[in-house]
């Protein structure tokens, strides 16, 4: 099966061209192989008729890609923007949808590490909850939300917490260019702050989805106090 083009991949092209001429960041939604592929194939056309330079592409979602097209990300400086929590909730089903083999590459987010490229990390909220806690469980213990898969869902995609983290902070600031006053804790940088009820290094990862926010600091003011 695969989906319709509402707009043709020609009309795409010219856009995501003449944009990243006047020098926007191109940041698109992506699911499903053909999608991936077609984009990161208008991003190579867009970069040998604009020229090299810092764009930092993004696709959001990232969901389903041939392994082919995972190791073609480093290679243009494309991020792969994802929302963790669907791994958990898409793998409850996605196998009966798109088979055993293609599972294996979504949400392939060590894959995607492992290739060198960068990961950044989101809600998706409305759509999933807007809790980074959910997305970190999801991202390290790949456990399904109907419970049957307690070892982990494709568990060797499963990320350690310190490469979850990272792609929460570091790789989302790297994602918007903000890499040099957020994202890390570093003199001269925004404190945007939370500090958690509990050490998510030293717990159990089936308890990182129970961990609770007690204070919440931006730009260094407290905004929420539990």
């Amino acid at each position: 099966d695969k989906g319709f083009l509402i707009n043709t991949l020609d009309s795409m092209q010219k856009w995501i061209i003449a944009a990243d001429n006047a020098g926007i960041q191109i940041n698109i939604h992506a699911i499903g192989d053909r999608a991936i592929e077609s984009l990161i194939n208008i991003f190579d056309t867009a970069i040998a008729l604009n020229g090299s330079r810092d764009r930092r592409f993004r696709i959001e979602h990232f969901q389903h890609p041939k392994a082919k097209e995972i190791i073609r990300l480093k290679k243009d400086d494309i991020i792969a923007s994802m929302q963790p929590y669907h791994a958990i909730d898409d793998g409850s089903w996605a196998e009966k949808v798109i088979g055993a083999e293609r599972i294996k590459t979504t949400y392939a987010f060590k894959s995607i590490l492992d290739a060198g490229a960068h990961l950044s990390f989101g809600s998706d909220f409305f759509v999933a909850p807007p809790i980074p806690m959910m997305g970190v469980y999801a991202a390290v213990t790949r456990q399904t939300l109907d419970g049957k898969n307690p070892n982990g869902w494709v568990p060797e995609q499963k990320i350690s917490i310190d490469q979850a983290l990272s792609a929460y902070t570091e790789g989302a600031a790297y994602a918007s260019f903000q890499e040099n006053s957020l994202g890390s804790i570093k003199v001269g940088y925004l404190a945007d702050l939370v500090l958690l009820d509990q050490d998510l290094f030293s717990i159990k990862a089936d308890d990182i989805k129970n961990v609770k926010v007690i204070w919440t600091m931006m730009g260094g003011k407290l905004v929420y106090v539990k």
